[in-house]
């Protein structure tokens, strides 16, 4: 029984991870089309970011170095997200193969840029003593760092459905989704609208970066590994959908886990892609897809 529980915790923990890396592509993706190949290095920049902070507060304030980074790595990836949407995706929205060949040469000049400034090896951000061991219950350890997670994970969602729902930021970005040219005319700045989006999206990635450095090194490709699972969740579960993005996290992060637990992690993976392909025949829209009306 602990052995299924620890599995369990296991493939949620995967899932929040997911998740956290998805959530900043449900904006830039899910609600603005456009395929930001770059997404992985702002996830990297947030991991850097929680790098520097350790080190220029050092080891007296190392309790607040994780909560701190948290904040200034959602500003430093969503300044990098925002000036890319500035000075070059604001002239392709609408074309979408263009965006991929232009945030994949930008991935790329990111990459580089971390090599010239940290080093091509991988470093380490060591974790505060609150995040130290885990939690016992009835044989089975949870550990914090994973706990930890799941709660900025939360806060991140319930944050997001706020601005969404109570905001007048909210809304107008489901105008421009749904239709740029009316909403345009409605008096709505899609540009500001535009710019915002880019920016929050960003700014999530790069807290998921702060987030990656509780498990593990972190160096100049850390991104990319999670950039294809990402999308993944994204499409699976609807483009620009929450609540789709949420489901789809949770399901592919239990059964990879699952999967992995029955064989190995190559086969897990490839009997993952499998399950994707196959439930994107019947549902390509995915789980949850936009509601518009449409004259009849």
């Amino acid at each position: 029984m602990e052995i299924w529980v620890a599995q369990l915790f296991t493939g949620i923990s995967l899932a929040s991870i997911l998740l956290l890396v998805a959530l900043g592509l449900t904006f830039t993706f899910g609600q603005m089309n456009v395929v930001n190949m770059a997404h992985g290095e702002f996830i990297m920049a947030g991991a850097y970011t929680a790098f520097v902070v350790q080190g220029v507060l050092g080891a007296q304030l190392l309790s607040i170095s994780i909560p701190v980074a948290l904040v200034l790595a959602f500003v430093v990836a969503g300044a990098i997200g925002l000036l890319m949407e500035r000075t070059i995706l604001r002239r392709l929205y609408a074309r979408p193969l263009d965006t991929l060949v232009v945030t994949w040469g930008v991935s790329l000049i990111l990459q580089q840029l971390a090599r010239m400034i940290f080093g091509a090896q991988n470093v380490e951000v060591r974790a505060p003593t609150w995040l130290s061991g885990g939690l016992a219950i009835h044989g089975v350890t949870f550990p914090y760092s994973r706990l930890f997670i799941l709660a900025v994970v939360a806060l991140s969602i319930a944050a997001i459905w706020f601005l969404m729902n109570r905001f007048p930021y909210g809304r107008q970005m489901r105008a421009v989704v749904q239709h740029r040219q009316l909403a345009a005319t409605s008096g709505i700045r899609t540009h500001s609208v535009d710019a915002t989006t880019f920016f929050v999206g960003s700014g999530l990635a790069g807290m998921a970066g702060v987030a990656l450095t509780l498990l593990g090194p972190i160096g100049p490709t850390l991104g990319t590994n999670y950039l294809v699972d990402a999308f993944l969740v994204v499409v699976v579960g609807g483009l620009g959908q929450l609540p789709g993005a949420v489901i789809a996290a949770l399901a592919l992060g239990l059964l990879n886990a699952t999967l992995e637990f029955n064989t190995n992690a190559s086969l897990a993976r490839v009997l993952v892609f499998v399950a994707i392909v196959a439930f994107l025949q019947f549902r390509p829209q995915g789980l949850i897809a936009l509601r518009t009306r449409a004259l009849r």
